[in-house]
């Protein structure tokens, strides 16, 4: 009978894990009066991996994802799932999605996936309590905008832009022109030309300095983001994570660099005045400053927030210009009324041809503006990410605190009941809804 205790054992074992895995596969709510409520309908599929690899899964198309357009379909637009471990609530539902965005601190706050969390550092316990600090959100958001928002755009951000994109544009003739057999990948030229632009602005960045550009890095970057999170050499994600390792170690230098020179010259003045040494405030001397002053940021919450910022540029402005150039070279007549309206500005100038784009003449370009707003419509969104700080109820259902919600815009965006024919590049469309709205 030596063989009884480990058949016991063995019972045990599989009974507890079958009642383990029936439980991740069917959770209920626990507290408080949602013990009464459901739980959207979804799968939770397998323990711990739930659905996490058909999520991530690529779609070469500007459909729906299959993920979503499956799940929508067979449980509505509000369902449950499991992603990376963790409980998920995933919502296409317009009003629903509204109604979250607008509880930012009262009923969900802004959250990332564990993997992604850890990346961008609101998985360090200064820093998650920095992230979640309404008064601190309120100030870098204020610091952010007073240097890349609307008034800064109105006065130098718009002409700095312009040159950049002027000198990107001559270089792309010059390869043409030397019938350059390589031709121009266009979605690294654009990566490559935001990045110069939104670095300089952000802090300075001189990229002639460096070996290789923040653009490669970046491309790295995101390459191994949404795969899974394995932290072993020759993975996918351990190479992400050394070239978020390369980036953030090119921001601190630039920062001990600043500090350094800020303590060698004088306090900042405004944005308006510069700064004492005869140069331009960026926003890189705020944040030090409101370190200063207010004690926080530190240095690490700096290098976070810029590559925050940095991140939020590298994949999505590229794609919706690729994505643009693409639709218009196979619409010729969008194209020649692209062309029209902005050779009609250049007409307006005179014989002076004026000191660049001015604020009034990017404000008139209504044709242009239809035309990204329809490639941002078509290029799609990862979704917007929030965790319930309490548990939410909506349409009969609860979704439990702690829980993540996660928000899908694609779904509105390619939904034929508010956008006919979906799929088409129609930039008149949004002619359409601003009449409409």
């Amino acid at each position: 009978m030596f063989w009884l205790p480990f058949l016991v054992v063995t019972i045990s074992t599989a009974i507890t894990v079958a009642h383990w895995a029936y439980k991740w596969s069917n959770p209920k709510p626990t507290t408080g009066p949602s013990t009464s409520s459901q739980l959207p309908p979804g799968s939770m599929g397998w323990p711990l991996i739930g659905e996490t690899f058909q999520f991530f899964a690529r779609s070469d198309s500007l459909e729906v994802p299959p993920f979503l357009r499956e799940r929508t379909a067979k449980y509505g637009k509000i369902f449950k799932t499991s992603l990376a471990g963790r409980r998920v609530v995933v919502s296409s539902d317009p009003d629903f999605n509204h109604y979250i965005l607008q509880q930012e601190g009262k009923l969900v706050e802004l959250w990332y996936l564990d993997s992604f969390a850890e990346i961008i550092g609101q998985s360090t316990t200064s820093l998650k309590e920095a992230w979640n600090a309404q008064e601190l959100h309120k100030s870098l958001k204020k610091s952010v905008y007073d240097h890349i928002g609307v008034e800064r755009l109105k006065g130098k951000l718009v002409g700095r832009m312009e040159e950049m994109v002027g000198r990107t544009l001559d270089g792309w003739a010059g390869r043409a022109e030397a019938e350059d057999p390589g031709g121009v990948e266009v979605k690294r030229a654009c990566s490559k030309m935001v990045m110069e632009l939104s670095s300089n602005i952000l802090f300075g960045h001189d990229p002639t300095k460096f070996h290789q550009h923040l653009s490669d890095m970046f491309e790295s970057f995101t390459r191994g983001l949404l795969s899974f999170p394995l932290k072993i050499p020759g993975t996918t994600f351990h190479a992400c994570l050394q070239s978020q390792k390369k980036i953030l170690r090119i921001i601190t230098d630039v920062i001990e660099e600043r500090r350094r020179r800020l303590e060698e010259t004088a306090p900042l003045e405004t944005p308006a005045v510069g700064r004492r040494d005869g140069g331009e405030i960026d926003l890189l001397d705020q944040l030090i400053d409101d370190a200063r002053t207010k004690g926080f940021p530190d240095d690490k919450g700096i290098s976070y927030l810029i590559f925050g910022l940095l991140f939020a540029n590298a994949e999505t402005i590229p794609s919706v210009l690729t994505l643009a150039l693409s639709f218009l070279d196979d619409h010729p007549l969008l194209l020649h009324q692209l062309v029209k309206e902005n050779e009609e500005i250049l007409r307006s100038r005179g014989s002076t041809g004026g000191n660049g784009l001015t604020w009034k003449e990017y404000k008139s370009m209504n044709f242009t503006m239809n035309v990204i707003n329809e490639a941002l419509r078509l290029n799609g969104s990862v979704g917007i990410i929030r965790r319930t700080i309490e548990d939410v109820h909506i349409n009969g259902y609860v979704i439990p605190k702690g829980w993540t919600i996660a928000v899908m815009p694609t779904a509105v965006h390619m939904n034929p009941d508010v956008y006919q024919d979906p799929l088409s590049f129609n930039p008149s469309r949004w002619k359409v809804h601003a009449l409409a709205s």
